[in-house]
């Protein structure tokens, strides 16, 4: 195979500025490899790049995704660590080795682990909260289980905090919509003593009732920007992390030693991360993908299938 299939954005106003091209498959230098992508898995933060409402910088005619799964095709003279076949995961950049990114030129996977581990590591028989339930969250819920986390669980959707439940072992439910003081029902869940982590992937909209839910001295990890809110009605975040002693720590998605920890992490424990629903890799289908990840009806991950 000479050339490849890519879909690149020329503009970022819609997904529906992405644009297909036949372009040269390229060959490795003596310290890369060259692999065949399988498969991508799709992230609100891809939709955001499409939509030109990401907040941070964006490369021009940008492929508008984020993680990948494929195979070793080819290794340059002076790479030792792989072979042709190896089934890899690839990362953002591979410049941040370890430690917190430099800058937004330099981000990596591993979210939901970076969240749990990368700065105050998870206890066993501490409580994590997850908003809402898409891949990042699910994700996470399963990793904070086999640590022997207790857990709780957001959505608007009686039927999927259900399936959530009864599939990957939530130990506690909260519907937002039905229960708009959701913190409220956390302390009440936790006895008063609060999460302990909390996954916040709503920002601005629900990052007040976070603090409301975190136990004093617990960790925030600000992982995405989904629930908008009022400039006149932004809450105090200042003031109120300090009326809880709390860490409120933005994440950077993650360095290349956390994926490989997570990556030991599930293996070990033999973890399912769950696929929702995968797409062929033809424009209208990976539209499609985007329009039902951006629809909120997933649970878990939605992916595109490249092979």
């Amino acid at each position: 195979m000479t050339t490849q299939r890519v879909f690149r954005l020329p503009q970022r106003t819609s997904i529906q500025d992405l644009q297909v091209s036949e372009e040269d498959v390229p060959s490795p230098s003596a310290q890369e490899v060259l692999i065949r992508i399988k498969n991508v898995a799709l992230n609100f933060r891809d939709f955001a790049v499409s939509t030109g409402k990401y907040p941070f910088p964006v490369k021009d005619n940008v492929v508008p995704c984020s993680d990948l799964s494929g195979e070793v095709v080819r290794v340059g003279s002076h790479v030792e660590d792989f072979a042709e076949g190896d089934k890899v995961i690839a990362s953002f950049d591979l410049k941040t080795l370890y430690g917190a990114m430099p800058d937004w030129h330099h981000s990596l996977g591993t979210t939901a682990w970076n969240a749990l581990y990368g700065n105050v590591p998870l206890k066993p028989g501490q409580t994590v909260l997850f908003l809402g339930t898409g891949g990042v969250s699910i994700t996470g819920l399963i990793l904070a289980r086999a640590a022997g986390a207790v857990t709780i669980i957001t959505s608007s959707s009686d039927d999927k905090l259900a399936h959530v439940q009864k599939t990957y072992g939530a130990d506690y439910t909260v519907n937002y919509k039905s229960t708009p003081a959701w913190s409220q029902e956390v302390l009440k869940i936790t006895n008063g003593h609060g999460a302990d982590f909390i996954l916040e992937n709503g920002g601005a909209g629900t990052i007040g009732q976070s603090i409301d839910a975190v136990a004093y001295g617990g960790n925030i990890a600000v992982i995405g920007f989904l629930a908008s809110c009022p400039q006149e009605k932004m809450p105090d975040v200042a003031a109120l992390a300090l009326s809880k002693g709390a860490i409120v720590r933005g994440i950077m998605v993650g360095s290349k030693q956390q994926l490989e920890d997570v990556t030991r992490f599930v293996s070990s424990k033999n973890l399912n991360v769950p696929v929702e629903k995968v797409f062929g890799f033809g424009r209208d289908e990976v539209v499609s993908a985007f329009e039902y990840l951006v629809s909120g009806q997933h649970i878990g991950k939605v992916c595109i299938a490249v092979n």
